[in-house]
């Protein structure tokens, strides 16, 4: 076994389209992963120097599929806008540790940059106790997701949303903290763990959070 086999995977891109507005669909050709709801790959898209992290949306033994915001100008974006079948991919092997944890019910916070991410942990859910709130520029940016409040920007910046955060402020939550998954922009996802652990009385372990991105910063994830 090469040295990079112990670390990378190789794929084919095996069909595209679009799942929801600009959430365009990737189906990987590529040996079966294993893989939790959540996890992401990270894909060389510019050479093996420059990789850019994709949450996981689906998969089975036969390769996975991912469902990338198609926005930008980087490396990272222009990859995915012209990524078409029959292209290889090296990317990393699954990994990431914003899982589904044991709780009494489950928060999900973010935009939709963190909704991939959110798909499938929510599916894995089905039949717990669950509040999500996820906030896209339009309806025709939303995801098949069951159970989600939907909050519509409307061309207004994802940055510092304090509409996302007043919506969190405002959900009838159950006295009893559970476990909250926070993710997208950084100074949102701050806003709203700083929310949970100082208004509500959180403990800080109970928040789980992952900062996609911010303005001014590329290649967080």
């Amino acid at each position: 076994m090469r040295l990079r086999d112990l670390f990378f995977v190789t794929g084919t891109i095996e069909s595209t389209g679009f799942l929801a507005g600009r959430m365009r669909r990737l189906r990987i050709a590529c040996p079966a992963q294993s893989w939790k709801p959540g996890q992401q790959i990270r894909i060389s898209v510019d050479g093996l120097m420059t990789r850019r992290s994709y949450s996981i949306w689906d998969g089975d033994d036969d390769g996975l599929e991912l469902c990338v915001l198609d926005h930008g100008d980087g490396p990272g974006a222009r990859w995915a806008r012209t990524a078409e079948p029959g292209q290889e991919l090296i990317f990393t092997k699954p990994e990431g540790s914003m899982i589904p944890r044991p709780a009494p019910y489950h928060l999900f916070v973010g935009e939709e940059t963190a909704s991939v991410a959110f798909g499938p942990m929510l599916r894995s859910l089905e039949g717990s106790p669950v509040h999500a709130v996820i906030e896209v520029d339009s309806p025709d940016e939303c995801l098949p997701l069951k159970d989600v409040k939907w909050l519509y920007r409307e061309g207004a910046s994802a940055a510092s949303s304090e509409p996302l955060v007043e919506a969190v402020r405002n959900l009838a939550l159950p006295a009893e903290p559970g476990i909250a998954y926070v993710a997208g922009e950084a100074r949102t996802v701050q806003a709203v763990r700083a929310h949970l652990v100082n208004d509500r009385g959180w403990d800080r372990r109970s928040v789980l959070t992952k900062p996609f991105w911010t303005p001014g910063k590329k290649g967080m994830e």
